[in-house]
Parts: C-alpha cells; structure tokens; sequence
C-alpha cells in the first residue's frame, strides 16, 4: 500500500498563530491557491481511495486537489486534529496569561497534561491507531490520499515507522506539500516528506 499524505492550506488561524483544531477556520487565498497547486503536482498520482477528516479546512483542500477526478472522499472524524477545548482559537500569549497553571502544565508535559476541557495526548493517541487499523482494513487499496493536519499526520508518520510517540516532532509536515509513505506487510519506509515536485508515474 502507498500512502499520500497531504496537510490541509494555510487557514487564518494559521496566519494569527492560534490554536486551532476543531473549530472552523476557512483557507485563505494562499491556502486555496495551495490546494489547487497540489492537484496539479499530483495529477498523475493513481489515488483509488481517499480518507480525508471531517473538518471543513480539510475537505476544501481535499475537494481542490481532486477537483479534476471522479472519487469519493471518505470523511473521518479519527482524522480531526486534536481538540484544544478552551483553547481553540486562543494565542498562547493569551493562555500564558488566562489560563497560566493549566497551560505551563500541558507545556511542561504535553504527553500527559490535558488542555482545558479538551483532547489529552493519550487520547488523540488512540485515535491515531484506529486510523492505522483502518488502513489495515483496507489494504488491498493500493494508493491511499489522507488528508488530514500536522498533528495528525506527524504522529501518524511516527507510528507507522514504530517510533516513540515523542518522534513526532522530528516530522513537521508542511503546508502546500505532499509525502508519501509505502506500506509493507511488517514496516513502513517513509519514501518523501514535503514535496512540491510534480509526481511522475515512473518516479
């Protein structure tokens, strides 16, 4: 199995650095241009499934980058980012002063510590390996694009490699990229990470 992993455009929280995981957040002019930029690079990827998360910046870049093919996009919430809860859409300027104990705390140990009413790691843990037993399920699809967020996908790409949870910062997925990991039957090979060359079918 080759999975094709795509982060969604830039957003305006993205622009104003804040915290944004479930709460709504459109594209941006750049982020759109990104979208569209990408199903060009990969016009010629063979994609016969698509998982895409559930949320709208998501699927305006995965509706832009397939926007000249005729395949349907499966939407999943396992795929959502992690949700900040009381800090979605809040600068960490903003927390440091607010919400001082609690986000110093999930700072200091983020692996642990739980934003305030929100997503702990553990958890967002757990749904990162129902998304690899997924693509388990699935595995006789040959080419899989996954469109999905940086947290998301950066702990995805560790999994898959069977590395520490901690690794996921050694994998900044970048937007208007694309990455793409092969899948064997008892490890992975991360074969491209933030690409913006135009994908061959003899590459």
């Amino acid at each position: 199995m080759r999975l094709w992993l795509i982060r969604h455009g830039e957003t305006e929280a993205n622009v104003a650095g804040l915290y944004s995981g479930h709460a709504p957040t459109p594209l941006t002019p750049k982020g759109l241009v990104q979208a569209q930029t990408l199903g060009e690079l990969l016009s010629e990827a063979p994609f016969d499934h698509v998982l895409c998360s559930a949320l709208e910046r998501a699927q305006q870049t995965a509706e832009r980058v397939l926007a000249r093919r005729e395949i349907t996009i499966e939407t999943t919430p396992l795929l959502n980012e992690m949700f900040f809860g009381d800090w979605e859409m809040r600068h960490h300027r903003d927390l440091a002063r607010e919400d001082p104990q609690n986000y110093a705390a999930w700072c200091n140990d983020w692996q642990n510590a739980i934003p305030t009413n929100g997503e702990g790691f553990q958890a967002f843990s757990t749904r990162i390996e129902q998304v690899i037993a997924h693509l388990a399920d699935i595995k006789h699809r040959q080419n899989i694009l996954l469109v999905s967020h940086q947290g998301v996908l950066s702990l995805l790409i560790t999994r898959l490699l069977k590395m520490p949870a901690a690794s996921l910062w050694h994998f900044r997925v970048d937007q208007g990229c694309w990455s793409m990991i092969d899948i064997h039957d008892n490890f992975a090979t991360l074969r491209v990470l933030n690409s913006r060359a135009i994908w061959r079918a003899d590459d």
